[in-house]
């Protein structure tokens, strides 16, 4: 009864790898974000599956069925219309779903577009922290460029085309005009991969854009400034929240001096 999370290509069909052939000629059914594009795939395989659909706008309809299904011994194969399942797609409910009812999760691994955007950054931070799609409402992506601005580390973000130029602009705003990668159509007859300061990219993809995009910016130097007003504001909310200072240090000693916050927090509380 497993359910296995089978990795598809983001373009060139031949990256699907040997295993994942396997298991989708093997599994009872295949769970699909979409069918009629997966179908495409298994008719490349020369495979004749039955599918479930399970889309992105109804994910949480439609996943008690399948977990049923599982509990029942049918064993799943779960693919997305390109890289891996639950990753920036559709799939993460099922798989809480799945281990909670104690359903066997197996992740089949292949291509994906981000790390095969920060394999070819050539950026100096050796890790990456991965951002997906940016939030819709503009306080929640605010809030979340305020999070991550001070990483020591590349940010890797997804993008459709018709944003890209808006998000470009954006990340400059919030994180300042830093060298990045935007990485287009990967593996694909027209892949691109786009290098620049976010402003200069911004004007690169000033036109029509076609495919979907990762962009990786490098991370904070251990030169850029801090915005003390940024800081002061944090570290009093968490005081009057009741934290101690030693407490706020450590919380936050990921994107500032923890001798500096501790100073701080110690003079604002008295």
């Amino acid at each position: 009864m497993p359910l296995y999370l089978v990795a598809t290509p983001i373009g060139n069909l031949r990256d699907l790898t040997e295993r994942a052939r396997e298991v989708l000629a093997a599994c009872d059914a295949v769970v699909a974000e979409d069918t009629r594009h997966s179908g495409q795939l298994l008719k490349h395989l020369g495979l004749n599956k039955p599918f479930i659909s399970l889309p992105a706008f109804d994910e949480s309809a439609r996943v008690e069925p399948i977990v049923e299904r599982l509990r029942q011994g049918a064993s799943l194969a779960l693919v997305t219309d390109a890289g891996t399942p639950a990753v920036s797609d559709p799939g993460s409910l099922l798989v809480r779903e799945a281990v909670a009812a104690g359903v066997q999760v197996v992740p089949v691994p292949g291509a994906s577009a981000v790390i095969a955007a920060v394999s070819v950054s050539g950026f100096a931070e050796g890790r990456f922290h991965f951002a997906g799609f940016l939030p819709r409402k503009p306080a929640a992506r605010t809030e979340m460029l305020s999070e991550i601005k001070q990483l020591r580390a590349q940010l890797a973000f997804y993008e459709a085309p018709q944003r890209l130029r808006e998000t470009l602009l954006e990340l400059r705003s919030a994180l300042g005009d830093r060298p990045a990668l935007v990485a287009r159509e990967l593996t694909k007859v027209h892949e691109e991969l786009a290098r620049g300061t976010l402003s200069q990219l911004a004007d690169h993809f000033s036109g029509e854009v076609r495919g979907e995009a990762v962009i990786v910016v490098s991370g904070a130097s251990e030169s850029e400034p801090e915005d003390p007003k940024e800081l002061e504001s944090e570290v009093r909310t968490r005081l009057a929240r009741g934290e101690r200072p030693k407490e706020i240090s450590e919380a936050l000693s990921g994107r500032y001096p923890k001798r500096a916050v501790y100073q701080l927090a110690l003079k604002l509380k008295g």
